[in-house]
């Protein structure tokens, strides 16, 4: 006998969007060993709904960011999420003119829609923006992150679904019917068992992964990579999001305004990979701020560098190094072994993604999807 149909390993934005997907198929344990749900990756992000424009053609960042685009939108609204669709500016220099015309492209065979607009109209649409050039994307949102968190979690909740905070796996291990799994939490160590596992453990997904006794030969290298957030004191002077064009290689998506819905501006995330080895490490050195205002004027020559304050870190559990052409999202269902699905690399654009992401794990469960 199996306590839990499904035992999901995390509680940050990908965790619980999966208990909310697999509370409609049978019963659900979602196991955080943090004091609170999305404490890590995934209450340090820009809080932005991606367009889905920037990620490899047929990747599963590209193909679930637009199909969780429109599922998040239609989530806020059925269960009162604040958010705004806000829209977004991709300004390019006249060197990235070209660069601009694929991204527009790109946009088009997508079914993203776009605006290529000249100097006079960016200036007519963001008067403090300098820039050759601009691509409009009205369909960019943002939203509150954390009262997300909240209603995926009241809504699998509400369908039996137990949601676990304090409670850390330190162990699993293999049963004829699934899982047995060891959970240490205040009350002392207890053992669970369920038929599948999901490990959406985030930072810490590869660990986790070697606890179950996944082949080292499926686990991708992780690499961290810290973006920093300097906030900006005064009034915003923009209404959109302003991004520069992506970095090389998709390495980072530059360091961009973004406004939160209380029209807080901050620049970031930069991309910082942390040496091998080192844990997550959430300092914002206040020297950095030269170093963002360089970047940040290259668009906004307005800015003073005493505006920037630091704000806050984020860490991204990145599958490939800064030299590298950026990996995919990774999702591994190991053969011939009770059920489980690994995720690896959930990084931007996951949050957009994760409704989608928690229906593609759904899927791979019932054997209906192939990583």
């Amino acid at each position: 006998m199996t306590d839990f149909d499904y035992c999901i390993i995390g509680g940050g934005v990908i965790g619980l969007a999966c208990a909310h997907e697999l509370s409609h198929h049978g019963s659900v344990l979602l196991l955080e060993k943090n004091a609170h749900f999305g404490a890590e990756t995934s209450s340090r992000s820009s809080e932005v709904i991606h367009a889905g424009l920037y990620y490899p053609g047929g990747s599963l960042k590209e193909r679930l960011c637009i199909h969780g685009k429109q599922r998040l939108y239609q989530f806020c609204q059925d269960f009162d999420v604040p958010h705004q669709t806000i829209g977004k500016l991709i300004v390019a220099p006249e060197s990235g003119a070209e660069e601009l015309q694929q991204l527009l492209n790109k946009g088009q065979r997508l079914g993203i829609p776009l605006q290529r607009l000249d100097e006079q109209q960016l200036r007519e649409m963001e008067p403090e923006v300098n820039a050759h050039a601009a691509l409009y994307s009205p369909g960019t949102g943002i939203i509150d992150s954390h009262c997300y968190m909240e209603r995926l979690a009241q809504q699998a909740e509400q369908r039996g679904a137990l949601l676990l905070r304090h409670s850390e796996v330190i162990s699993a291990s293999e049963r004829e019917d699934g899982w047995q799994i060891a959970v240490r939490s205040s009350d002392g160590t207890s053992h669970i068992q369920c038929a599948a596992v999901i490990n959406a453990a985030g930072l810490y997904a590869q660990q986790m992964a070697r606890g179950l006794g996944v082949e080292q030969r499926h686990i991708p290298d992780l690499h961290l990579c810290r973006g920093h957030y300097f906030s900006y004191q005064g009034k915003s002077p923009f209404r959109h999001l302003i991004y520069p064009l992506p970095e090389k290689n998709l390495a980072g998506l530059g360091i961009h305004a973004t406004l939160d819905l209380g029209s807080q501006l901050r620049f970031g995330p930069d991309t910082e990979y942390l040496p091998a080895g080192s844990g997550p490490d959430y300092r914002v050195e206040p020297a950095l701020a030269a170093t963002f205002a360089d970047a940040i004027k290259r668009y906004f020559p307005g800015l003073k560098t005493q505006q920037l304050q630091p704000d806050y870190a984020g860490i991204r559990p990145k599958l490939h190094t800064k030299h590298e052409t950026t990996a995919d999202f990774v999702f591994h269902r190991p053969c011939n072994r009770p059920p489980a699905v690994h995720l690896f690399g959930i990084e931007s654009p996951g949050l957009t993604a994760s409704l989608a992401i928690g229906s593609f794990v759904t899927e791979m469960l019932q054997n209906k999807a192939q990583t």
